[in-house]
Parts: structure tokens; sequence; C-alpha cells
């Protein structure tokens, strides 16, 4: 019943996750058209590695193991650099709702990823809800009519790359090292590097950004860079990164009503009854079986040379 729980808690927190990171596109659209796409992409992180930094030294946390930082390099590369630059880059060109639907892939490459990373082998049932959602997806992209992919689509479509292999990476780690920390020294091992290209394109131009623009920037420093995260890797800690990975499902068509409340884009009848296949096989996902693959212990091996040594001797 305790097992059950928690893993009820770790879907709740992935939720959380979720609509956090939902806003962040309609946040990056707003801010980068006046910060750019460095500023937007990685200051961020600068902002964020003083908040962090402040909790790390008032907690007194000790440092990661040399075996830790290996696994922390994997997930600053994905949600500290390559994500957060690739999609501000993307969001200069694309609308929210066209990055929204691409980065519904999100769950298939986090699961792919957990498989190798976190030894989690999802059922037959989760692929199947997988699909599902993926299909989804994709008739509603062909239904937008987007056409042929631009060089931002593949921006994004690496970001998904990138970014799904960070969340597996993360997630296996929270487990031993907690959620947020996960993220809080991914973040102080990025930022050092991106202090002197945010320093670079830093101009008194936005000083004059309007205030919606400085409100998405803070959000994105703090929320989608640090707090979101917290919640999101704490929630695969719990429920397992398979299974939560699904809720990710929610997340295109969560940006999709935010970008029109806050971007005054346009909410279809048609994504509506997307949307209601898109939370059912969410509703299937997370009540499917996800088998964890254990290393085998040498107790388990064969003792043929125990037993060829005692028959020597006799």
């Amino acid at each position: 019943m305790q097992r059950v729980s928690r893993e009820k808690f770790g879907l709740l927190l992935g939720l959380v996750g979720v609509i956090c990171f939902s806003l962040t596109l309609p946040s990056t659209s707003i801010a980068v058209e006046y910060f750019g796409a460095t500023i937007v992409g990685l200051g961020r992180t600068v902002v964020a590695s003083i908040l962090v930094a402040v909790v790390l030294i008032v907690r007194k946390e000790k440092l990661p193991s040399g075996r830790q930082f290996k696994s922390l390099l994997i997930v600053a590369a994905g949600a500290v650099l390559g994500f957060p630059l690739l999609t501000s880059w993307a969001m200069k060109s694309l609308p929210v709702s066209h990055g929204a639907v691409e980065l519904a892939l999100l769950p298939l490459a986090t699961a792919g990823f957990a498989m190798v990373r976190a030894r989690e082998i999802p059922s037959l049932k989760f692929w199947i809800s997988s699909a599902i959602g993926s299909i989804a997806v994709i008739m509603y992209a062909l239904h937008l009519g987007f056409g042929q992919l631009q060089v931002a689509d593949f921006a994004l479509l690496a970001a998904v790359l990138i970014l799904g292999l960070s969340y597996a990476e993360g997630g296996k780690l929270a487990k031993e090292l907690g959620s947020w920390q996960v993220i809080a020294w991914a973040i102080l091992i990025g930022a050092p590097f991106f202090i002197i290209p945010v320093g670079l394109n830093l101009t008194t131009k936005m000083l004059h950004a309007p205030i919606q623009a400085w409100v998405s920037f803070i959000y994105l420093a703090v929320v989608s860079q640090f707090l979101a995260y917290v919640a999101w890797y704490g929630g695969m800690a719990m429920g397992g990164i398979a299974r939560v990975s699904q809720v990710q499902y929610l997340q295109p068509f969560l940006m999709i009503l935010f970008a029109a409340v806050f971007l005054d884009e346009s909410i279809t009848f048609f994504t509506l009854v997307m949307a209601v296949i898109v939370v059912f096989s969410v509703i299937i996902g997370k009540n499917t079986a996800v088998r964890k693959v254990q290393p085998i212990s040498q107790d388990a091996l064969p003792q043929s040379g125990k037993t060829h040594n005692s028959k020597s001797i006799n």
C-alpha cells in the first residue's frame, strides 16, 4: 500500500513539473524577442546558479562523488545547456503550437533512454499507449499543416533527444542524490561556462524591455530551470522514469492552452479531441507494469570451477 501511495505521489510531482514546463515555450517566445537566444537560453542558468548556490551553502550539501559527477555532466548537457539554447533559438522562428507538438515526443525519448540508463523495461501495453499518444500528436501536426521540416525543427528534435537522455539520467540519479540536488549541481556545473557568452550579449536595450519580458525571463530562470526540475526528477525517482514520463503527453496541449491565454493563439475543436485521446493514453500508460532488470550477481553464476577443483582433489 505504501508503495502504491509513493508511486501516486511521484505521478503528482511529475504532473506539477509538466505544468511548470508547459509555460517554458510561451515564456521563451516572449523573452527571446527582447533579450535574444543566448541571454534567454544561457542567461537563465546564470541567474538560477545564484539561487541554487545559496541553497546548497545554507543546507551544507556535500559534494557529489566522481561517479555522480559524470551523471551530472549528462544532466547539465541536456537540461542546462542543450535544451534551453536549442529551444530559445527555435522559438525565434516557430510558433509555440509548432514546438509543443514536436516536444510531445519527449516521453518516448525518455522511456527509450530509461531502458538503457536505468534498466527499466516497459511492458507491451506501455509501448501501445505511447504509440497512441504519439500518433495523436502526429495527426495534430498534420492537421495544422506545418509542411516540411525547417532547420528550427531539427533543433527542436535534437533538443528532445538531449533532454530525453537528461531526464532519464536525472531520474536515475535522483534516487541516490535527491531530486533538487540533481538539477542544482547540474546548474552549478554549467553556469561558469555561460558567463562569458552571456556577458558579451548584454546590452542596455534590455533595460527597456517590457515587464512581460522580464517576468518571462525570471520565470525561465527560477521555475523552468530549477523548481520544475525539482518536482520532475523527484516524481521520476518515486514513480519510475518510464511511467512518470507518460505524463509528458499532456505537455503539448498545456503549452497550446497557455499560448492561447498569453499569446492569443487559437484553440480548435480538433485540439480538444486530440487532448482527450492523449489523456486516455496517459491513463493507460501510468497503470502498466514496468520491469526493472537486475544485474547478475557473482553468486548466481554457475560454480563450475569449484566443482572441477573438488573432483581433482578427490
